[in-house]
């Protein structure tokens, strides 16, 4: 559009919405609105991600989605800061945090690429009263997060220094993140300093892929070999990036202290009114990000698996259309009737490369999950205005409307009325 987007990832919360204050003003046109559409997973420089809360409720608002949800890891520190620019940009938005949770069922390994008896699960719709005492709750198992990632650091540098490769977390890690802020730091940020460190020791040559290949024993497809060796490649750290986070073992250290127990995170959650909710992954073949490799997880063992989070008291099933086939799809929707479970959607939003904008919501089968976002987003505005006990699945909602797709038409009302006509 002209504008130089670049002002809205500025070093503070306050030069990030005066530039989208400006941008809005020199603005001639706005884009084309897709109503049929939403994304509730969308990852900020909070957690790991080219987007700071500002910018990335600005990327949403221009693929012409007319909502949007922040999803960081273990932090809510640019929660408020997305909603400030969703409400400029005349966006519903809506609020939540993704954690590692203990759930140790015996299942193995379930939607965890790199792990056993641990669930990825995120706490949704977020009251905003609630917001700074659950990034409180968190500041303890971000603290230990960094604990971890200090260990993997000096396992690389004690693997790899031979090569000339050391990871330092204080110098070459930390000042990736906004951990100064409260934002969480990843596995992603320390391959990205990692990728940074192999560009400077190799660039973009035949030996990167070889040292990738034979002293990492990556895979590396074809695809992305032409990427690393294009010198015109905007993206290439994040492709990179790809490689090194789609088979971690070797630098991946367990998480355990980092870790809530899931039964008792899932109480939290509910009693700050935000909705728990199950991360649905299912098995994968041709990694649609690239930054995982071909594997099974919870397909097999879905029944039983559903089973045990209605049991633990989780109200929710998140799942990304664009990830799985139509096949996985359909069960875990069934899966999601038999049960009861609200249906949430969202495209996990980490790298320049993916799109904001999901193009399967537009299938009539997978309609409903706009009619959830904005559930989700009138549950998050009632529960913020009157209190939590108006929430959606409060016991005075519940009661009142029984029926959940009645319960969803009712609160997507709610958050309609949210934004302007």
């Amino acid at each position: 559009m002209g504008f130089n987007l670049d002002s809205l990832n500025a070093n503070t919360k306050e030069q990030r919405l005066a530039a989208l204050t400006a941008i809005l003003k020199a603005e001639k046109e706005k884009p084309a609105f897709r109503d049929n559409d939403a994304n509730n997973h969308i990852h900020t420089i909070y957690s790991f991600s080219p987007y700071s809360p500002t910018k990335a409720a600005y990327m949403a608002y221009s693929a012409g989605l007319t909502s949007a949800g922040i999803m960081d890891h273990d932090s809510l520190s640019g929660a408020e800061e997305f909603k400030a620019a969703a409400k400029m940009l005349n966006l519903g938005a809506t609020c939540g945090v993704e954690v590692r949770a203990k759930f140790k069922k015996g299942f193995g390994k379930i939607n965890h690429p790199d792990q056993a008896d641990c669930v990825y699960m995120a706490a949704h719709g977020i009251p905003a009263q609630s917001i700074k005492p659950l990034n409180d709750y968190l500041a303890f198992y971000r603290g230990k997060r960094y604990q971890r990632d200090a260990k993997m650091c000096a396992l690389i540098t004690e693997k790899y220094g031979k090569f000339g490769i050391t990871l330092d977390f204080m110098k070459d890690v930390y000042p990736l993140s906004q951990a100064k802020e409260g934002g969480s730091i990843t596995e992603r940020h320390l391959l990205f300093a990692l990728a940074k460190k192999l560009s400077d020791c190799f660039g973009r040559t035949e030996a990167l892929l070889n040292f990738l290949t034979d002293d990492l024993k990556l895979n590396v497809s074809e695809k992305i070999k032409g990427y690393l060796l294009d010198d015109m490649n905007p993206h290439f750290l994040y492709d990179l990036l790809g490689v090194l986070k789609a088979d971690t073992k070797f630098f991946y250290i367990d998480a355990d202290e980092e870790m809530p127990n899931c039964t008792e995170f899932v109480k939290l959650v509910k009693s700050y009114g935000a909705i728990p909710a199950y991360a649905y992954l299912g098995d994968v073949g041709d990694s649609i990000t690239g930054d995982k490799k071909a594997q099974k997880f919870e397909d097999d063992f879905l029944p039983e698996l559903m089973e045990e989070i209605k049991r633990v008291g989780f109200l929710a099933v998140a799942y990304m259309p664009t990830r799985n086939t139509k096949a996985q799809l359909d069960r875990v929707m069934n899966f999601c009737k038999e049960y009861g479970f609200f249906e949430i959607s969202g495209e996990d939003i980490n790298s320049p490369r993916q799109k904001f904008a999901c193009a399967a919501l537009a299938n009539p089968e997978y309609s409903h999950l706009i009619d959830s976002t904005w559930a989700l987003i009138g549950h998050e505005a009632i529960s913020s205005e009157k209190g939590i006990e108006y929430g959606m699945f409060s016991e005075k909602s519940v009661k009142e409307t029984p029926d959940l797709k009645e319960r969803i038409l009712k609160f997507a009302a709610i958050g309609r009325n949210t934004v302007k006509k």
